[in-house]
Formats: C-alpha cells, structure tokens, sequence
C-alpha cells in the first residue's frame, strides 16, 4: 500500500460523510426537523478526521516530499490544495457558528449552515477529484519508493500522535450516520 492510498481511502470515508451532510441539507430545506447532535458529530468528523488527521498528513508529510521531489509549493497544484485546506476551514468554522445560533433558535442560522455546507461539499468534491486524480498521480510517479515507505510510517506516527482513537471512533460514529441517513 502506498501514502496515496491511504488518502485515497480516506477520500472515501469523507466523501461519505459529505452524502450523509448533503441528506441533511435537503431535510433541512424542506423545513423538517435537524438534529443538532447529529449537525456536531458531522463537525467534529470534519474537524477532527478530514482536517486535523487527513489534511494534517497531506500538510505535513506528503506536500513537504513532493516539494522535495521537484514539484513546486508555490503556483502549482500544492499550492492549489493548500488555498483549497483553508476554504474548507472557513466553510466548517461558519458551519459551526451557524449551529450554535440555531441551538440558540435562530432559523436564518439554519439558512447560513446550508448555504455554508453546499459551498463546503461542493469545494470538497473538486478537491478531493483534483488530489486522487492529478497530485496523487505526480506523487506515485515523483517520490521515490523508499521514500513513501518512510511517508508510511511517518503516516502512522503523526495519527497515533494527532488522533490516536479518535480515528476509530469517528469511523464508528460515520457507520452510525450512514445507517441513519443513507441507508
């Protein structure tokens, strides 16, 4: 297995969240009741699994050996990828205020968390298309392969560090949003 594929994989497991999101949009449009403690374990997935444990591995391991095999941080796709890290997190920290106004029983509030969460799902489909697509290719193609057996363990290293269990509890709590919502 290599770096790659276990971003790709991960790809898959956020992709699925941003269904179960884009299922409680269209309740949520349709004026039906949101669960609030299911709009937070959303937050919390996307805050603590997609950013701080996916993003925090392409940021800090992969974009770094890319750099060093030739492809450039600045202008090209890393940097693209980067600009793209920091939308998502406005989109996810305007989420997160909407949320605390709605539990606060504003309804514009809900208005704001959808318009928010399409703009997020939307730049996080392009995104995670570009990186599986074009910087995944370059990075199987540039980094060398005893490089990217270091970039696997440095993978578990900086998860174990970072996360730790929070990564099987977020896949765990994705399993029970997807039998709720997708299923």
């Amino acid at each position: 297995m290599k770096p790659t594929d276990v971003l790709k994989n991960e790809h898959v497991e956020i992709k699925e969240m941003l269904s179960i999101l884009d299922k409680i949009i269209s309740k949520a449009t349709l004026e039906q009741n949101v669960s609030v403690e299911d709009l937070e374990k959303i937050l919390n997935f996307i805050k603590t699994f997609a950013d701080k444990c996916h993003h925090g591995k392409e940021e800090n391991i992969l974009f770094p050996a890319l750099e060093d095999a030739g492809i450039p941080r600045d202008g090209g796709p890393i940097a693209v990828m980067l600009i793209e890290h920091e939308e998502g997190r406005s989109y996810v920290k305007a989420m997160n205020k909407a949320v605390e106004k709605y539990k606060q029983g504003s309804r514009i509030a809900l208005d704001e968390f959808i318009e928010n969460a399409r703009n997020y799902i939307s730049l996080l489909e392009q995104h995670i298309w570009k990186e599986d697509n074009i910087l995944f290719n370059l990075a199987d193609q540039y980094i060398p392969i005893e490089v990217q057996v270091e970039i696997m363990d440095r993978f578990k290293e900086f998860e174990e560090k970072e996360i730790g269990e929070e990564h099987e509890k977020q896949v765990r709590m994705l399993r029970r949003l997807k039998e709720t919502y997708l299923e």
